[in-house]
């Protein structure tokens, strides 16, 4: 072998950022003249140099280069000791290059960085931000965080207060921050604080404080008196509507709709109409025969006029003052006599119902109903029934109404000796506006029509 390398020292400490010289001694024991190439190996070869890179020898001399260890001062070069050599390198015989080892204790360091995200927040009912922690250093790290504001206004929290952190790595915690006092109006309230991140450890280190702002927002936002003043003046003007307008008109439909279902209920079928029409066309026409056959007899107006008094007084009308005999005055003819009648009822709740007759037809007589009022003025709740002899007429719900009236255009008739009942069942006592509330409910009704004689039958012909 004539190539003999050595390093003056095998083992040095090294500064991270710093730099460190090891005197590299090469010697030429051969007899010609060598050049020699220089090559570190190892973990720190990144951050290891040799000056010159190249050194030539004379036959039996020696040689000094210097190698130069600069470790960063980075978390990628861990904190301890890392091997490395020179590899000398004949050009003439490669494949007899020495390698001189040693070791480099790199010193350790401590380095943290901060950070708020974001450094201002803000909210009504707390706030939230992230505190990021880095560690720059060699060595790993723990981390104490600790937040200084003023309690009396504002309370501050962390999710982890302790922080774990090896070379070259980040951590998040959350930071939350919640006002001691509501603020339901107003402009906001800010909060300024401070967090404090103390690494602990062997290394010198220092603290990292970091400034942050929280905004207390007001719970009420300023727009909303606005809003609901607003609001409260559309309600307004919908109500106004609604009474001044829409509901009359819709009452009155529902109301026309009614008496419209009620009419055709109660009017009579195309066949009644047709028998009564025929009815009072014989009583005409026999009305008329019997005028003929006074004129023919040669009998006396006098005695015709008697004649058609006593008839028309025996059927109850007036009719049978006209001319003629008494037959034809009471087939309806003549004049009739506009009648009316009322009456209340009133029942109790839990007794079952109660009735009452409103009118009785007299004898002798048709009365052809036409108006009807029904009146439930203090609001009772349950049913009132309206008949005319074994025909229910109307059937109300009391809660639907305070008065309803109708109008029937076909007369409905009730015959002689007919009765025009009101039921009243009551299961709810209404109270009036603005007086105590009544032991009973109270209805009343209202009828109207007219009298007219009852038409008699054809005679015989053997009575004629």
């Amino acid at each position: 072998m004539t190539t003999a390398a050595s390093l003056d020292t095998t083992a040095v400490t090294a500064e991270p950022g710093g730099l460190i010289q090891v005197p590299l001694q090469v010697r030429n024991s051969g007899s010609t003249v060598e050049e020699y190439r220089f090559e570190v190996v190892g973990p720190a070869a990144a951050w290891a140099t040799v000056e010159p890179t190249s050194l030539s020898l004379y036959p039996d001399s020696t040689g000094t280069a210097v190698l130069a260890l600069s470790p960063p001062r980075s978390p990628d070069v861990p904190a301890g000791d890392l091997p490395f050599g020179v590899r000398v390198v004949p050009t003439s015989a490669p494949d007899t290059a020495v390698v001189p080892e040693g070791v480099v204790t790199v010193l350790p360091f401590a380095e943290i960085t901060g950070e708020l995200v974001p450094r201002g927040f803000d909210g009504a009912w707390r706030g939230r931000t992230d505190v990021a922690i880095d560690n720059r250093g060699n060595i790993p790290m723990t981390v104490q965080l600790a937040a200084q504001g003023d309690s009396s206004r504002v309370r501050l929290g962390f999710a982890r207060e302790t922080v774990e952190l090896p070379p070259g790595a980040a951590e998040l915690t959350r930071l939350t921050a919640r006002p001691a006092r509501r603020l339901w109006r107003g402009a906001p309230v800010v909060h300024p604080f401070q967090v404090v991140a103390n690494p602990t450890g062997d290394a010198p280190h220092e603290s990292v404080a970091l400034d942050g702002t929280y905004q207390q927002d007001a719970i009420l936002p300023r727009w909303l008196p606005r809003a609901l003043v607003a609001v409260v003046a559309a309600a307004a003007a919908l109500a106004i509507v609604w009474f001044a307008l829409l509901r009359p008109v819709v009452r009155s439909a529902a109301r026309e709709e009614s008496q419209k279902q009620v009419a055709a209920v109660l009017s009579p079928s195309p066949g009644a109409s047709g028998a009564a029409s025929g009815g009072g066309s014989s009583g005409a026409s026999a009305g008329s025969s019997g005028t003929g056959q006074d004129a023919a007899g040669g009998g006396s107006p006098s005695s015709g006029a008697a004649a058609g008094s006593n008839a028309g007084s025996t059927g109850g009308g007036s009719g049978g003052s006209g001319s003629g005999s008494g037959t034809g005055g009471s087939g309806g003819g003549g004049a009739v006599d506009p009648r009316s009648a009322q009456t209340g009822v009133k029942d109790s709740v839990g007794g079952g119902s109660t009735a009452d007759t409103v009118y009785r037809v007299p004898a002798g007589q048709v009365f052809d109903l036409t108006d009807l009022v029904v009146q439930n003025p203090q609001g009772d709740s349950g049913t009132v029934v309206i008949a005319a002899g074994s025909r229910t007429l109307l059937t109300l719900a009391l809660q639907n109404f305070r008065d309803q009236d109708y109008h029937f255009v076909t007369p409905i008739a009730v015959p002689a000796g007919g009765r025009i009942t009101m039921t009243v069942t009551c299961s709810e006592v209404g109270r009036p506006v603005g007086g105590p509330t009544p032991s009973q409910c109270d209805e009343s009704v209202l009828v109207g029509g007219t009298l007219r004689g009852a038409p008699s039958a054809s005679p015989s012909p053997s009575a004629a």
